[in-house]
């Protein structure tokens, strides 16, 4: 068994944590009502620089993205740990209805990052009044850029993973949910817990004619069409069925007439993938039968295949122990085992690359939906539920906690 905090040391985290509620609350519905996207969030840093002041952190931001990195030095010499909320939104039109709606048009946090933030903050003030029990430093990562601009590589190569001066030992991060999980219950696993995310881009290129006369042209729409089937058919007989690929043809675009032949056609295609195995094979295969349909009908064709986030991978050992202080915090009812990873991507993953970590999930559903229904993250109706944030909060805190005191 893995070691965590004393059971009174988790008590007083959870009471304390339900006392920040309101605060916490009204962060989340100020950061909810005013969405910002990308990198460059100055409204939401302005609120997170806000709400660390008079806590005594060591905070810095960021020079080429709106981030906040605050280090809490503990009353006793150790390691650092990192904690990690990401803050920016998305570009969906809400539709929830809700009173502290997005007042942005066509932006919305509907991935939940502005509880994040308020749960990293209600985290901070926890472990800020138990300064002195930590036996080390935690360092907490304010991240903007997640929703595909890679906003954690950033950081780090800003220096976020020896902010403490000292690199850090483990880090740790949660994601809320508006489906899959019932409100207040924690889902995590060792090993793969998010996909790798890249995206193959191609164009094939002929030569246009008259849509009487195919056979004076040099036609790409059915070589395109053919390499879109090809690429499902190429995951089937060339990949383990028990090291998944998924290949989605999410783009085509060809043509400007149903009369005229265009001289080019391309497609963008996601690509996801649970191991680095099989995320170097899916980029060798599909660039391979792309080429090869293109060759086939004596066609040109520009393939590119564009690495972007990868694997989430939870750390065997820090993994239990997150499982483990989540029973231990919340009760044994509200940890639930995940049986198997999610094909979202997540670039917490830059971090998990460098640094023993576990990323786990909350639900957030609200009591009066049922979680198996409820709109997901990204949709324009999807609802978080405000009342998971000191359970957000607290399992963050114990998670540092308990870490340094492990040394």
């Amino acid at each position: 068994m893995v070691a965590t905090s004393d059971p009174s040391t988790l008590s007083g985290l959870a009471e304390s944590a339900v006392l920040l509620l309101p605060e916490l609350v009204a962060l989340r519905r100020s950061i909810h009502e005013e969405p910002e996207i990308g990198l460059e969030l100055p409204l939401t840093q302005a609120k997170v620089l806000a709400a660390l002041e008079g806590l005594g952190l060591e905070v810095s931001v960021g020079e080429k993205l709106s981030s906040v990195t605050a280090v809490l030095r503990g009353g006793r010499p150790g390691p650092a740990v990192l904690l990690r909320g990401d803050m920016d939104a998305l570009p969906v039109q809400e539709t929830s209805g809700l009173p502290f709606a997005s007042r942005v048009a066509g932006v919305m946090h509907a991935c939940g990052h502005d509880l994040h933030v308020a749960g990293l903050v209600g985290a901070a003030r926890l472990l800020v009044e138990r300064r002195e029990e930590l036996a080390g430093s935690v360092v907490f990562m304010f991240q903007p850029g997640e929703e595909g601009c890679g906003g954690a590589k950033v950081m780090i190569d800003e220096g976020l993973l020896e902010a403490a001066g000292t690199e850090v030992v483990a880090a740790y991060g949660i994601h809320v949910t508006s489906g899959l999980l019932p409100g207040g219950v924690v889902s995590g696993r060792p090993g793969a817990a998010m996909a790798a995310a890249d995206t193959l881009h191609v164009t094939m290129r002929g030569r246009g004619g008259h849509g009487s006369a195919p056979h004076a042209a040099l036609d790409p729409i059915p070589a395109l069409c053919e390499a879109v089937i090809a690429l499902q058919t190429m995951v089937t007989r060339r990949f383990d069925a028990f090291d998944p690929v998924v290949v989605t043809v999410g783009h085509i675009h060809g043509g400007t007439i149903n009369n005229v032949i265009p001289d080019d056609a391309a497609f963008a295609a996601t690509i996801r993938t649970f191991s680095a195995e099989a995320r170097a094979r899916a980029e060798e295969e599909t660039l391979r039968v792309v080429r090869g349909v293109a060759a086939a009908h004596g066609l040109e064709v520009d393939a590119r295949y564009e690495r972007l986030y990868p694997v989430t991978r939870n750390d065997e050992t820090e993994a239990a122990f997150a499982a483990r202080t989540a029973r231990d915090l919340l009760g044994e009812e509200r940890f639930r085992p995940m049986p198997q990873p999610l094909a979202g991507a997540e670039d917490f993953s830059y971090v998990c690359e460098q640094v023993p970590s576990a990323y786990f999930f909350l639900g957030a559903c609200p009591p009066d939906r049922d979680h198996a229904t409820a709109p997901y993250n990204h949709s324009p109706e999807a609802f978080f539920d405000d009342s998971v944030l000191p359970s957000g909060a607290a399992l963050l805190a114990a998670l540092a906690l308990g870490r340094l005191a492990r040394g």
